[in-house]
């Protein structure tokens, strides 16, 4: 009778084992492969639980998702034999996981190397029919499609399926890039000491206008004050002819004041003349003289 339990015991135990080993499950994002004795049977799994022959078939699985891969910078030459250093990265995944298992063992370093080299002879063929400006911003998104079509087909071979290929920065050689830099600070200085000599030359337009209305202002102005001090002085001469002609003798008398008064203004001033000169006449008048 405990012959029989451990019989029974061990039976359940070896169904069990043998259960277990016959079931496997393949998850939504997985892509596996089933073998027999090492010979490729099936690889087109979907997601869920299937069943196997233990011991005799086994199964791989795959990440099925989106990878990305960073490539590393590379030089490549422009349309202008121009060298340039090209960042980039490639959004993958797995798209044939039979191919992919026959053409790098299913390993992804292997897979890796390979997509970098398809990318990087695929950006070399695009980047030789294009100038710089063209890859920095003209035709950089009809560059990537076409890239990312070439690099497709290759990828294809490896059971790999390529999503996108952008790139991340494009840079000039450290030599070149000075030069360029230099070339540059040049064209700056230029056209920096263009604006200068153009800015120079309008303010002596500027300058120079200026000058020209004032001399204007101030030859109209003097011409203006000339006109009115010469009708203020011709109408004075007439006011003074005017008044003059009333009384002559009235105006000869205060004349001869003014003169006096100007003449005898200072008090060391010293006059030699006749008593009986023109001059004294009006002294004399107060003599009782003519």
């Amino acid at each position: 009778m405990a012959n029989t339990k451990g019989f029974m015991l061990i039976a359940a135990l070896v169904v069990l084992v043998t259960g277990a080993f016959s079931m496997y499950q393949v998850t939504e994002w997985e892509k596996a492969i089933l073998f027999r004795l090492g010979e490729i049977v099936k690889s087109d799994i979907k997601p869920g639980l299937h069943f196997k022959f233990p011991f005799v078939n086994n199964v791989r699985k795959f990440d099925g998702r989106i990878l990305t891969l960073d490539v590393e910078p590379e030089r490549f030459l422009t349309a202008e034999k121009k060298n340039v250093i090209v960042d980039s990265f490639v959004m993958w995944r797995i798209g044939d996981v039979r191919r992919f298992y026959t053409a790098v063992l299913g390993n992804e370093r292997n897979a890796r190397q390979r997509l970098e080299q398809i990318i990087k002879d695929a950006m070399r063929g695009e980047f030789s029919k294009r100038t710089v400006n063209d890859v920095v911003s003209g035709d950089r998104d009809s560059m990537m499609k076409a890239l990312t079509v070439d690099a497709n087909s290759q990828a294809e071979a490896i059971g790999i399926s390529i999503i996108d290929v952008r790139v991340k920065r494009v840079d000039l050689p450290s030599e070149v890039s000075n030069s360029v830099y230099l070339r540059m600070k040049a064209e700056r200085s230029r056209v920096a000491k263009e604006f200068r000599s153009q800015g120079m030359e309008a303010a002596e337009k500027i300058r120079a206008d200026a000058d020209r209305q004032r001399q204007v202002l101030i030859a109209n102005a003097y011409r203006d004050a000339e006109r009115l001090r010469g009708e203020g002085d011709a109408r004075a001469a007439d006011i003074y002819a005017k008044a003059y002609s009333k009384d002559k003798e009235f105006y000869s008398f205060y004349r001869s004041l003014q003169a006096y008064q100007e003449s005898f203004d200072g008090g060391n001033n010293v006059m030699l003349l006749e008593p009986d000169s023109e001059f004294f006449e009006y002294f004399n008048w107060a003599r009782g003289k003519k």
